[in-house]
């Protein structure tokens, strides 16, 4: 048996909703990448980490089907599990810090490439959608207070794997929040939020909060 445990990340005020990430403490317990993306695989949520070093931050993350580079709602999970001030991952170090119940982390926008920002008319409209078919990573989104900065946000991640919609995704968000140059508030899925600024040099800043366990949903 693997020990593991669940996060929510990029709950709303309430504490509701977030996106489920998995959590294996003991990276050693799950050695090979094959045998990561077999456990991440078998719990079936839409990503799961591995930690290879506690104290420095060191993580490894992986889809049902791939291991990612950089992905945000684990990376703000591992931040508020570990800890730390700091994360490694396989695309670069990612910068962590923390004001009042946020979490948030730094990363560079060119990690989040491979995602289709779609813009519709209305927060409606984005609500209204169907799942569309594999094969493209799509982020839809929608205005719903441009003035503020406020964002209706869905995800599809398209790859097939079982995961048809992604609740709350900080890659996307962070991708979005480059190409529009400003902070944003985005509502994305049920009811979860993740909140961004614009940094230096092409660093955005991601953070949410996070509640332990996935019962609530």
């Amino acid at each position: 048996m693997i020990d593991f445990e669940t996060a929510r990340v990029f709950c709303d005020p309430d504490g509701r909703y977030g996106n489920v990430l998995g959590f294996v403490r003991d990276g050693a317990a799950v050695p090979t990448r094959s045998e990561r993306l077999a456990f991440a695989r078998g719990l079936g949520l839409s990503e799961t980490v591995f930690v290879d070093d506690a104290a420095r931050g060191i993580i490894d993350i992986y889809t049902p089907t791939a291991r990612l580079p950089f992905a945000g709602h684990p990376c703000v999970g591992a931040a508020w599990l570990l800890g730390v001030s700091q994360l490694v991952t396989p695309a670069g170090v990612v910068r962590v810090r923390r004001a009042g119940e946020f979490t948030w982390i730094e990363a560079q926008a060119a990690w989040s490439s491979g995602r289709t920002l779609r813009q519709y008319d209305s927060a409606a409209e984005v609500e209204g959608l169907a799942v569309p078919p594999p094969g493209e990573w799509i982020y839809a989104w929608a205005w719903q207070d441009e003035a503020a900065g406020r964002v209706r946000a869905r995800g599809f991640p398209g790859r097939g794997d079982g995961i048809d919609e992604d609740e709350a995704t900080g890659a996307a968000a962070l991708l979005l929040t480059a190409r529009l140059g400003r902070d944003l508030t985005l509502t994305q899925g049920r009811g979860s939020q993740i909140v961004t600024s614009v940094g230096r040099a092409g660093v955005i800043g991601i953070g949410g909060r996070v509640r332990k366990g996935a019962e609530g949903l």
